[in-house]
């Protein structure tokens, strides 16, 4: 307040407006009296108050009409007029009333009416009668928020005065919130007093929360939680009740002391797993929507407060689900097989797999030993490729079923992830659901064809595919490749030694024939010699000479030799 502001006490009031005179024969001008009515005209009315003539008061003065003998209370203005006659005013008679009023409103904190005529940057002005304004602080003026000042202009209220000062001029603050508050309390003090738990109460729909909405009871608010709108799954408030919506509810919960009342729309009913097991047992197939889904399974609602949960592990006979989503959407309706319940916890187990027959059952049927069928690569690892033979269901193709001829280290080095190949069965285990494929089990095996058609020391001929410092390698029939080391290329001369490059005398794509040295068809292992072929060559050679030539003879083998010696010397 400025220091040119004096709050103005009981004395000082007395100062602003003049005092209150009784009627006395010393009449004074100026002082407030009480007179009679004792005759009433078209435009006046007509006061005795006890002076030698009387009183005149224009008929517009009084907002009811008066009646003959009413007492009414004026101001003496002056003893004698114009024509002697004695001048009284109502209006000024009024505005002392009015301020005495509102003298004792601001001491005894008692209401007064007012009304809002205009608004500007810090509040509102308040018609409070007898031309009389007040000020209304924006923050004084509701006990919410005020959000359109327009929409209070030409509202009728009751205030309470807050201050009551002087600053040249006689000026009066008013709260029309503190008002409010003090009707709030007292109205909150009674129901509080007077309710009872489960009393049916009427409320109006007021605003929302994520956990529910409050409704107002009557200028204070009780919550209604979201939990206590339905005994089923409440996701969105807004579903059960409106905004201004007009509804009654049951109170479960009253706490004076903080103040709080809790409200119940489902208590109008009784809990339905009171009934369960009147309605439901193990092993039943029942419909229910699907109402919320997490990382463990999906929650299903077979009826309106009953809730039950599908583990993700009930989800499917065949797929690896790591999300319920991948099944299931909020509020698809589905069929379940209840597979226990527990009434105390509130809980019921759910299958959603168990209403379908398990494939594994069956699954040879469809899918026999050796059978073949192309299907699509879904994944692989460094172990093989996951093959997906009809939904959900996946059969493994081993590294080592690839090709009966090459070591793959890598399966995608030759298979791709969304290509499709042809496989065949080679084997089902239904209880670890585990299916296996072949792949180089589509042609036979060419080591037994080889170790059949090729035993040892079989010629064979080939194609070098690869020369290393320790040999060479050459594909032969089948694509399978044998290794000839490097003491079994060529017989050296007299002059050749091991570290002699003859390596170089062979190319890569150049035709070779060789003997077998080796072959097992399991170990996959093949070893083959040129230097034994061409001993075979030469012996037979030799053999065949020794027929054309000693035929008929008595010479020896040994005989043939010594002559070659001495051909040899000439």
């Amino acid at each position: 307040m400025a220091e040119s502001e004096t709050d103005i006490t009981t004395d000082s009031q007395t100062s602003l407006q003049e005092e209150y005179l009784n009627s006395s024969s010393n009449l004074q001008e100026g002082q407030l009296i009480e007179g009679t009515v004792i005759e009433i005209s078209t435009e006046s009315v007509f006061i005795d108050i006890g002076y030698k003539s009387e009183g005149k008061i224009p008929i517009e003065e009084f907002k009811t009409k008066p009646e003959i003998g009413d007492v009414v209370s004026v101001v003496l203005i002056s003893k004698e007029g114009k024509g002697g006659q004695v001048i009284v005013s109502k209006g000024k008679a009024d505005e002392k009333v009015f301020w005495k009023d509102i003298k004792n409103a601001f001491q005894e904190k008692t209401a007064v009416d007012g009304k809002f005529i205009s608004s500007n940057k810090g509040g509102f002005e308040v018609n409070l009668g007898h031309n009389i304004i007040g000020f209304c602080p924006l923050s004084k003026t509701d006990v919410v928020r005020v959000e359109d000042p327009e929409k209070y202009i030409g509202m009728k209220s009751k205030f309470l005065i807050e201050r009551l000062y002087s600053d040249n001029k006689l000026k009066i603050v008013v709260s029309r919130r503190n008002f409010l508050e003090q009707e709030i309390s007292a109205k909150k003090e009674k129901f509080f007093k007077e309710t009872e738990l489960d009393s049916v109460v009427s409320g109006t729909v007021k605003s929302f929360t994520s956990f529910g909405a409050f409704v107002d009871l009557g200028g204070f608010d009780g919550l209604l939680h979201i939990n206590d709108m339905s005994w089923g799954h409440v996701t969105r408030p807004k579903d059960y009740v409106k905004k201004d919506q007009k509804i009654e509810l049951k109170v479960i919960k009253l706490d004076p002391e903080g103040q709080k009342i809790n409200l119940s729309l489902k208590h109008f009913t009784p809990d339905p797993w009171s009934v369960f097991e009147d309605k439901y047992a193990v092993d039943d197939i029942v419909k229910g929507k699907v109402t919320k889904l997490s990382d463990f399974g999906a929650f299903i609602e077979i009826e309106e407060g009953i809730e039950g949960l599908v583990h993700i592990s009930e989800l499917s006979w065949v797929k690896r689900v790591k999300h319920p989503s991948e099944i299931l959407t909020i509020g698809d309706e589905v069929e379940t097989k209840i597979l226990g319940y527990d009434l105390a916890s509130g809980r019921v187990s759910l299958g959603l797999k168990q209403v379908l027959q398990n494939p594994w059952d069956n699954l040879e049927e469809t899918f026999p030993i050796d059978h073949r069928l192309k299907a699509k690569i879904v994944k692989l690892t460094n172990a093989g490729a996951f093959v997906e033979l009809t939904e959900g269901i996946d059969g493994f193709l081993h590294v080592d079923d690839l090709s009966w001829t090459r070591r793959v280290k890598n399966p995608g080095s030759i298979l791709k992830v969304g290509e499709e190949i042809e496989v065949v069965i080679m084997g089902i285990d239904k209880t670890a659901h585990r299916i296996k494929l072949g792949y180089k089990q589509l042609s036979d095996d060419p080591w037994k064809y080889l170790k059949k058609n090729f035993p040892k020391n079989s010629p064979i001929e080939g194609e070098i595919t690869n020369i290393t410092d320790f040999g060479v390698f050459v594909k032969v029939i089948g694509d399978i490749e044998g290794l000839v080391s490097k003491y079994n290329l060529v017989e050296p001369g007299a002059d050749d030694s091991r570290d002699e490059d003859y390596l170089s005398r062979f190319k890569t794509g150049q035709k070779v024939k060789a003997l077998v040295t080796e072959i097992n068809p399991k170990t996959q292992r093949l070893s083959l010699s040129i230097k034994d072929y061409d001993r075979s060559i030469e012996r037979k050679e030799i053999s065949k000479y020794i027929h054309d030539d000693v035929e008929g003879s008595n010479a020896t083998f040994g005989d043939f030799l010594k002559g070659m010696g001495s051909d040899s010397e000439n």
